[in-house]
């Protein structure tokens, strides 16, 4: 897997498949409780209540199931799971392990060109919290922590990240709706450059690490107050 930073004119947003857009749709109604524990994933009513073919539909309950917020049982429909919290604990604690590895090395390893794009980033996403556009927000995120693991220079743990990330993403997602949670995450982020620019190994880490653990923490206050 080669992970690289894009080019200056290249977008830092990567367009979605129409199956990631249905994964993010269907994630935001299940943990919002509007597709309920035990509710049924047809996958051709699904299909046509939003006007795709049955396989962005079947990719995007797949995915679902990565993330444990969907049974995928063998020929049979899915079915919406009730997450399991000790396992999506843990998964958080993975997340903030690899997270907090990956800005310790990119403190070291970022090139010059790397923490300029990173801070292009960071101003960006300070935009965003002025716009009030929690969607263009998530996204923008996205592309925050993906320079970081590119940053790292590891190839392998980059890998492993962002495979995680996609997991744990829709309990990530449902935290930006906090009010006032937008400009706490970019204080939390503010933290982490600043360390990574200095070339501060272990207080970058420590930082993403404690952002990663607020993060958990402000989805379970979400979750608390639906």
């Amino acid at each position: 897997m080669t992970l690289a930073w894009p080019a200056a004119d290249a977008p830092l947003v990567t367009k979605q498949t129409r199956a990631e857009e249905l994964r993010l749709q269907l994630a935001d109604e299940i943990v919002r409780g509007v597709l309920a524990p035990g509710a049924t994933l047809d996958e051709t009513g699904l299909a046509n209540r939003f006007s795709v073919s049955r396989t962005p539909v079947r990719e995007a309950i797949r995915m679902l199931g990565a993330s444990g917020l969907v049974e995928v049982r063998p020929h049979r429909a899915a079915v919406v799971a009730k997450p399991d919290h000790e396992h999506l604990i843990g998964m958080f604690e993975a997340m903030a392990e690899l997270e907090s590895l990956c800005a310790g090395h990119a403190a070291e390893r970022m090139t010059s060109i790397e923490r300029r794009g990173l801070e292009d980033i960071h101003e960006r996403l300070r935009v965003l919290i002025q716009e009030g556009d929690p969607q263009r927000y998530h996204e923008m995120n996205e592309a925050f922590h993906g320079c970081i693991y590119s940053g790292a220079h590891n190839a392998y743990l980059a890998e492993l990240t962002l495979m995680t990330r996609a997991r744990v993403q829709p309990f990530r997602r449902a935290q930006f709706r906090i009010i006032g949670r937008l400009s706490k995450s970019h204080v939390e982020h503010d933290r982490v450059v600043q360390a990574i620019l200095r070339g501060e190994r272990t207080t970058a880490a420590q930082a993403m690490y404690q952002h990663i653990i607020k993060v958990r923490a402000e989805y379970e206050h979400y979750m608390e107050s639906l």
